[in-house]
């Protein structure tokens, strides 16, 4: 058993440290959010004053936050109260050039570093199925690992100090552009007069198969466990998409990187955002394809 402190009790934060109390970590959390704090108690988390306490004394602490800014501001904080040789693993998903910061503000304090940010949102924060792409020293992954592994099914280590943030808006990048060209298929498929089963059937078992059709298809019927069939209720929010690929965007910009179709999809979600469907599932931006036509 280890002394875990956990900053960041939200959507994703919450379920994540209950998954650490339920695998026998003594967890100490801290939200700045109330109501947070309470539902976290109410799972066995124990709530501190504050980050700095939160921290003092722990073995590892995980950090989930909304962006750079907030990883940079909390670290800051707590750093000189995490005792030297701990761990310290922020799971937000940020900017690569931010968390290289913190990697160099911990390495300065005498702790040891991963970036893990997650893939599998709310439910796979739940049912403890998360996908953890770390970025930092093996020795820092080797410490991490049995703490992520209570938290997630897959842990993988992508490289050094920041790469974890690189594969997670690589990948988000793959899926928020995938998921646009699977709705403009079967909204075509719509149109033509074929059947969305159909299409599913086609494409699921043949060139046009993916992660996005199979798993998340963006109309009611062939994938029960999709959004589509529950209003569109958000798995994973359209906002925090749109978040991913400006985040894609940003890296590409830094390094000189020819991502067309990548900045086609945050334009894409930006409009369906602005249009007032941020915490509507990413898929159901199909909706506002059917309505867009041309006009886009």
């Amino acid at each position: 058993m280890s002394k875990v402190a956990f900053v960041g009790l939200g959507n994703m934060g919450a379920p994540m440290a209950a998954n650490l109390v339920k695998a026998g970590h003594a967890v100490a959390g801290f939200d700045l959010v109330e109501a947070q704090r309470t539902a976290a108690a109410a799972t066995g988390v124990t709530i501190a004053g504050g980050a700095r306490e939160a921290v003092a004394g722990a073995d590892a602490v995980v950090t989930m936050l909304p962006a750079g800014r907030h990883v940079i501001a909390s670290w800051s904080e707590f750093l000189d109260a995490a005792p030297k040789g701990s761990l310290i693993i922020d799971c937000s998903t940020i900017d690569v050039d931010s968390a290289k910061r913190v990697h160099e503000a911990g390495a300065e304090a005498g702790v040891l570093t991963l970036d893990a940010p997650v893939s599998g949102g709310v439910g796979g924060a739940s049912a403890g199925t998360l996908t953890f792409m770390c970025g930092g020293s093996p020795e820092a992954f080797a410490r991490a690992k049995p703490i992520l592994e209570a938290m997630g099914k897959r842990i993988v280590h992508c490289g050094g100090a920041g790469m974890g943030q690189a594969a997670k808006i690589c990948n988000n990048m793959i899926l928020g552009a995938t998921m646009i060209v699977t709705c403009e298929a079967f909204t075509l498929a719509e149109k033509l007069g074929l059947a969305t089963q159909a299409l599913f059937d086609v494409a699921s078992t043949s060139s046009g198969q993916s992660w996005s059709l199979s798993n998340y298809c963006p109309v009611p019927g062939p994938v029960p466990a999709s959004p589509a069939n529950r209003g569109y209720k958000a798995g994973f929010a359209a906002s925090l998409m749109l978040k991913d690929l400006r985040l894609a965007q940003e890296a590409a910009a830094s390094v000189g990187a020819a991502t067309p179709l990548g900045a086609e999809a945050a334009q894409l979600y930006a409009l369906f955002v602005a249009a007032g469907h941020g915490a509507d599932d990413f898929s159901g931006v199909i909706n506002f394809l059917r309505g867009a036509g041309s006009s886009i």
